[in-house]
């Protein structure tokens, strides 16, 4: 594992080091995880109206984005649309709902949401993000059917309390342990983006590392329009790039995600991030509009990726025996040809899968450029918010998803 030092200068290169990291950073995503990309979906179970502070949240209290507001979908509502994902090649789906955390009544409505799902969808792995949990809960999403559970820890302890006064950083740490505990497969990440420095960034992937999170989405921050964090446009490609090969040599053996805001931030350089990051979203977000389905399968191909089949697993071998353990089920399956060495064992096998969504964080969009305004053009840390389109399709409305 690279020390906090190595980290950080990963996160200074210069652009004519770039591509030297992207292709280091290749080197340990292959021996991992070969050339498979795992393909996640989203289904937004509960929209806007949430109680929290979160300042990056375009479903905040106080929010004046104007998103879609609706709230509990039905299980057969909801199995409808993560079916569209399943048909577009997603192993996973994740089920999200705004809001600090479920009530009991919530977790049963979400448990039959999954049997409905996983009736409908055969082999499909669902993950739950619904906040905070309470003592119970996990357990109780396990015996339902879930087979992981995503809370983001989003950003370092020191700068939490800038971000959202609603809850702390604590709150959100004991929700993934209680995940942990539960023998779900723990998924958390983080938000670059949001004016945080280095240091931050290095701090909370190494608080992930200590999780022992399986799975590590990396959002890059959607200024929503009517959040505080609006006018926040601090990144370029070639920062995206850094932090996600960061991200792959801190974490080398877990599945690290590109989640929400890839098509606003990397743009033309998404495919080179899939040299880094095994795992990516499909279609929509959650209050915003992804690209096309069929264009991220189309990027998958062009690039020399294959889609992860449902038959295939996704974790290496020690990572998927350690989740059965805790599961009390059984082993991994059979290696991906070429998965290898890291900073544990060598894999032999690849293991059960992990997910996670970016619910309780942004939600990535995109929408066509003007052509009066092509982004070639745009200054690095302009605001770019004719790529930020509202999701106005899918769950929760009477249009088919994009997917």
């Amino acid at each position: 594992m690279p020390t906090r030092e190595e980290a950080l200068a990963v996160l200074a290169t210069s652009d004519d080091e770039l591509l030297d990291v992207v292709a280091a950073a290749g080197k340990v995503r292959r021996q991992w995880f070969g050339r498979r990309v795992k393909l996640n979906y989203l289904v937004n179970l509960k929209s806007g109206l949430c109680p929290e502070d979160c300042s990056y949240c375009s479903q905040r209290l106080g929010s004046k984005a104007e998103i879609l507001k609706y709230t509990w979908l039905k299980p057969d509502e909801a199995s409808q649309a993560a079916a569209a994902g399943v048909a577009g090649g997603a192993k996973r789906v994740c089920l999200v709902a705004s809001g600090r955390g479920p009530t009991d009544r919530d977790v049963e409505r979400v448990g039959k949401t999954i049997e409905a799902i996983k009736e409908q969808n055969e082999g499909v792995e669902v993950c739950a993000c619904l906040g905070l949990l309470s003592d119970g809960q996990a357990e109780r999403l396990r015996e339902a059917g879930a087979d992981a559970y995503n809370h983001n820890l989003n950003t370092s302890e020191a700068t939490y309390g800038d971000i959202t006064k609603t809850h702390t950083y604590a709150d959100r740490v004991d929700t993934v342990q209680k995940a942990h505990a539960a023998g779900l497969s723990a998924c958390s990440g983080l938000i670059a983006g949001m004016g945080e420095s280095d240091e931050d960034l290095v701090d909370v992937v190494y608080a992930l590392r200590d999780l022992d999170s399986d799975s590590v989405p990396v959002n890059f921050l959607i200024p929503f329009e009517g959040t505080p964090l609006a006018k926040e446009w601090n990144l370029t490609p070639q920062r995206c790039l850094r932090i996600l090969a960061m991200v792959r040599f801190v974490c080398p053996d877990v599945e690290v995600r590109i989640a929400g805001g890839r098509e606003v931030h990397l743009r033309s350089m998404q495919p080179l991030a899939l040299n880094i990051a095994n795992s990516i979203f499909l279609g929509d977000y959650l209050t915003s509009e992804g690209q096309a389905g069929q264009a991220d399968l189309d990027m998958i191909a062009d690039a020399g990726f294959e889609v992860e089949g449902a038959g295939t697993t996704t974790l290496p071998a020690h990572r998927a025996d350690a989740l059965a353990a805790a599961a009390g089920g059984c082993g991994s399956h059979a290696a991906a040809e070429g998965s290898g060495c890291g900073s544990q064992a060598p894999a032999e096998g690849a293991g059960c899968g992990s997910h996670a969504g970016g619910g309780c964080g942004p939600c990535g969009g995109h929408a066509e450029a003007p052509a009066e305004a092509p982004a070639a053009e745009a200054a690095p840390n302009t605001a770019r918010t004719d790529l930020v389109a509202v999701r106005r399709r899918g769950a929760g409305t009477d249009l088919a998803p994009n997917a």
